[in-house]
């Protein structure tokens, strides 16, 4: 098979290697709970010899977190050069903020002999043909497959009880401050929202994934439902509050009808949680639907 020795993302590949099966990866970082999880999901756990952000993670699926909390913690929060150059890793599957000018430069770790795949799926196709790449080089291609069909098979149930409904608009708040910190049109998680029935109100920001926004924009666009990022700091609980003591965002109808959809960070980035992402999102913004 082919293995690209930087893996950038599924669609921007940098130089071509050959590889056999006794050039498969042996001790792998996953950088990032979704990229952990994935692992865990096609029955890799066993090659994972450290991970990281778990800051940002409420905790695996059920049917994963036993395997997911043997996996031992490279860093909580984002990964150190000095931990990855020392860790012996050969191989890297990690989330795309983890590299970069404030990240990992990937030509170094490559310069050391590991591997880099980088997470950046950006549609359902690039994030199937992740989960189908890692599948191939790891020799479990049938899991892999097996993973994909269940995805799609899911978020297509969700489509058809949806099919008639009019989406609602959706505010992103990870963080507030001097403004609300949001995902932009080019985010992971606007696609999963408009699977489940929403619109990002943000979905015209382009440039970039993730932006902060003006309390005054938030007020123009009305949304009609506020989607809550849970994860470690501040509490969800502590968000809820703020949203709700805050002099502009306290005068928006959906915080006065308390109309908060919560869903943990890890699960919209792409990894395995597509389908459990639009469904928790989609009973959230469409409750009448789902009784």
């Amino acid at each position: 098979m082919l293995l690209c020795l930087i893996f950038v993302s599924c669609n921007q590949n940098q130089g071509d290697a050959k590889q056999n099966d006794s050039e498969t990866p042996q001790k792998v970082l996953t950088l990032g709970p979704n990229c952990s999880e994935l692992f865990v999901a096609l029955g890799l756990t066993e090659y994972i010899i450290g991970n990281t952000l778990d800051n940002h993670s409420r905790g695996a699926l059920e049917e994963y977190r036993a395997a997911y909390e043997t996996i031992p913690e490279l860093n909580y929060g984002s990964a150190t050069r000095e931990a990855v150059l020392s860790s012996g890793a050969d191989f890297i599957y990690g989330i795309d903020w983890e590299f970069g000018d404030e990240g990992l430069n990937i030509q170094e770790l490559n310069d050391y002999g590991i591997t880099v795949y980088v997470n950046s799926a950006a549609t359902m196709d690039e994030i199937y043909q992740e989960i189908s790449d890692l599948g191939e080089i790891f020799q479990v291609k049938d899991r892999a497959e097996a993973l994909i069909a269940d995805q799609k098979k899911r978020i297509k149930t969700v489509e058809e009880i949806l099919s008639k409904a009019e989406p609602v608009k959706v505010l992103v708040y990870d963080s507030g401050g001097e403004g609300v910190f949001t995902c932009g049109g080019s985010n992971f998680e606007t696609l999963l929202i408009e699977l489940a029935g929403g619109k990002n109100i943000f979905d015209d920001i382009l440039d970039k994934q993730w932006a902060t926004v003006s309390y005054e924009e938030i007020l123009e666009r009305e949304p009609d439902v506020i989607l809550i990022h849970d994860y470690d700091s501040p509490s969800l609980e502590d968000k809820i509050q703020a949203i709700k003591n805050d002099p502009a965002l306290s005068k928006l109808d959906c915080v006065q009808e308390e109309r908060f959809v919560s869903i943990s960070l890890e699960s919209v980035l792409p990894g395995i949680r597509m389908a459990y992402a639009v469904e928790q999102m989609s009973k959230g913004f469409h409750p009448e639907l789902f009784p």
